[in-house]
C-alpha cells in the first residue's frame, strides 16, 4: 500500500457584505449616470456659449437654474468647463465596475489610483456645493446628479478598499472598514440627508413660497 498525502483544504475567505458584485453594480451604474449628466452639461454649456440668450433645459426656476451656475467663474475652475472632468473620469469608474462584474481581479495599484480619483472628486463636488448654495445662490439639477453619484461612489469605493486592506493601516483599520461595510448603505444616506437639509435651510425663504 502506498501512503497518500492529503493536501490541506484551501481556505476561501467569506464574502463580506460589500462584495465585488455589489461594488461592481455601484460603480457601473454610478459611472454611467455621472457620464450622462456630464455629457448633458457639456452640450448645454456649448449651446450657451453659442447663444448667450439660450435657456438650458435644467433652468426650471430661480433656484433650480443651470444657466445661473454655468455663467460663473466656478463653472470653469481649471480654465475649461467642469463637466469635461466628468466626461473623462466617469467612464473609468464604469469600466472598473464592469470589470468587477466580469470577475476580473484588479491590482492594488488600480484601487489606490481609483481611491485618489474619487477622493479628489468628492472634495471637488463639496467645494462646488458650497459655491452653489452659499455664493451663487442657485442649484444645477444635473450637477446635483453628479454630486449624488460622486458621494455614493466615494463611500462604496473607500469602504471596499478598507475592507480588502488596499489602503494598508494594519488589521485595526481593516476591521473598522469591515464593520462599517456591514452598514454600507447608511453612510451615503446620512451624508446626502445632511446636504439636503443644508440646501433646505439655505433656500427656505424660497421653498416656503411654494407651500
Amino acid at each position: 500500500m502506498t501512503a497518500t498525502t492529503q493536501r490541506p483544504p484551501v481556505e476561501v475567505p467569506a464574502a463580506g457584505p460589500l462584495t465585488d458584485r455589489l461594488l461592481g453594480w455601484v460603480l457601473t451604474v454610478g459611472g454611467v449616470l455621472g457620464a450622462a449628466a456630464a455629457f448633458v452639461l457639456t452640450v448645454e454649456k456649448m449651446a450657451l456659449l453659442k447663444d448667450a440668450t439660450y435657456v438650458p433645459s435644467c433652468s426650471i426656476n430661480p433656484i433650480l437654474s443651470c444657466g445661473s451656475v454655468m455663467t460663473t467663474d466656478q463653472a470653469e475652475v481649471f480654465g475649461f468647463a467642469n463637466p469635461l472632468i466628468g466626461l473623462a473620469a466617469f467612464p473609468v469608474v464604469a469600466t472598473t465596475g464592469v470589470a468587477l462584474l466580469a470577475g476580473i481581479r484588479l491590482p492594488r495599484w488600480w484601487w489606490l489610483a481609483l481611491q485618489g480619483g474619487v477622493l479628489f472628486g468628492v472634495v471637488f463636488v463639496h467645494w462646488l456645493f458650497f459655491q452653489s448654495v452659499y455664493r451663487i445662490g442657485a442649484l444645477c439639477p444635473y450637477c446635483m446628479v453628479v454630486w449624488v453619484v460622486m458621494i455614493v461612489v466615494f463611500c462604496y469605493t473607500t469602504l471596499y478598499n478598507l475592507d480588502r486592506g488596499h489602503l494598508g493601516g494594519g488589521g485595526r483599520l481593516r476591521r473598522v472598514g469591515g464593520a462599517t461595510a456591514r452598514v454600507h448603505s447608511a453612510v451615503p444616506t446620512i451624508w446626502l440627508l445632511i446636504l439636503t437639509a443644508l440646501i433646505g435651510q439655505a433656500f427656505w425663504t424660497y421653498w416656503r413660497t411654494l407651500l
